[in-house]
């Protein structure tokens, strides 16, 4: 038995749906470059017109200036690109919903950028009933928003008949909560990233969770420097060494392994080279672990029986200081464990090096995937819960 409202427990034939999705994908030189979030939304869209609703569909799209339009941050090119995944008509609405309704005309319409709206950040109550008018059923799918308490995501709940989650949202629940409820052991958590400040929490909240953790990037540095260690010039955060600490004897405590960086791959003057962690000058840069810790590394993803991956071990843009990142992402696509992985960075390294379809799950969401990892109740998934 579900603890949430669902969208496939619905009776929607003939109503009014609106869906919140995001639809908020990345743009180079005025074309879509990667239409991963246009695509998860597609199961609910679909499943949605096979029920005979009529769909409104609203998310946001970049940081425009609140209230004022601005062409560059238009989803007139994401509703384009909806009609030819869906191939039929998308209907584009460019008159903000704060000044029109919805009003459910057609079978399927995308309004304008919700950021676009005076009130939305804030989650105006105005502005979410404006939203709301008109609509049977409010579909929360927007996972990657769901950390928000902006009119769109939260707010509009207060006046929609009936909120619910779409097959989106439901997902990526359904798949994080795999990591905490009953996964299969060992559990392994890989944590990279530049700064160990944005990734503090998650630490504390996976260190009682997980079997292992492998930590990479400037978060590694910090650990490094925490464990005495000289780091050179790296990326640091010298003033979390005591976080990185208390987290280091936390895991000795509950038998949690942090496996720390046998060798690294360094920069000085333009050059780059391997050297033992031991073994770093005050003018070298640590850029990349060593192939060393990557077969350490390789190791625990082979023995675990579920991982979950977040954050880059290296500067793997460079290609000099790819090699420990793909060497990770490789070792997940050959893992026998149930994988998931979510953030921005991650995906770029995955798509990179390997395939999204070698996981078994990637989440939409950035700062709301780690949120949701932490165990935070989200705005936008408190709204689907049932009383």
């Amino acid at each position: 038995m579900s603890d949430y409202n669902e969208l496939v427990n619905i009776d929607i034939a003939g109503k009014n749906i609106l869906i919140r999705e995001d639809l908020n994908v990345p743009l180079e030189n005025g074309k879509i470059i990667n239409d991963a979030r246009i695509r998860a939304a597609i199961p609910t869209i679909k499943y949605a017109l096979s029920k005979g609703a009529k769909l409104a569909i609203i998310s946001h799209f970049g940081r425009p200036k609140e209230g004022e339009f601005n062409e560059k941050f238009s989803l007139r090119l994401v509703a384009r690109r909806l009609s030819e995944i869906l191939k039929m008509e998308v209907f584009f609405e460019d008159k903000p919903l704060d000044v029109k309704s919805p009003e459910y005309k057609n079978n399927i319409t995308l309004y304008e950028n919700t950021r676009f709206l005076n009130g939305e950040k804030s989650g105006d109550s105005k502005l979410a009933e404006k939203i709301a008018k008109n609509c049977d059923v409010f579909v929360m799918d927007a996972f990657g928003s769901s950390h928000r308490k902006h009119s769109s995501t939260f707010t509009i709940s207060k006046y929609a008949p009936i909120t619910c989650g779409g097959l989106l949202l439901m997902n990526e629940i359904l798949n994080i909560e795999k990591i905490f409820k009953d996964p299969k052991k060992p559990v392994l958590a890989i944590i990279g990233g530049s700064k160990i400040s944005t990734k503090l929490n998650i630490l504390k909240k996976l260190i009682t969770k997980v079997d292992a953790i492998i930590i990479g990037g400037g978060i590694a540095n910090t650990f490094l420097l925490s464990s005495g260690y000289s780091i050179g010039k790296s990326l640091v955060e010298a003033d979390m060494v005591i976080d990185a600490k208390k987290i280091i004897n936390i895991a000795k405590e509950k038998n949690v392994s942090i496996p720390l960086p046998k060798d690294v791959v360094c920069e000085s003057s333009n050059n780059s080279f391997i050297k033992n962690t031991n073994e770093i000058t005050d003018e070298e840069m640590i850029k990349d672990i060593g192939p060393k810790t990557s077969t350490i590394y390789k190791k625990f993803i082979k023995e675990a029986g579920t991982i979950l991956w977040n954050g880059p071990v290296g500067v793997f843009e460079d290609a000099l200081f790819e090699n420990g990142t793909k060497d990770i992402a490789c070792s997940i696509k050959d893992a026998k464990a149930l994988t998931i992985a979510g953030g921005g960075d991650t995906i770029s390294a995955i798509e990179k090096f390997i395939n999204i379809e070698d996981l078994d799950y990637i989440s939409t969401g950035g700062g709301a995937f780690l949120e949701f990892l932490e165990g935070n109740e989200l705005p936008g998934i408190k709204i689907i819960k049932k009383l």
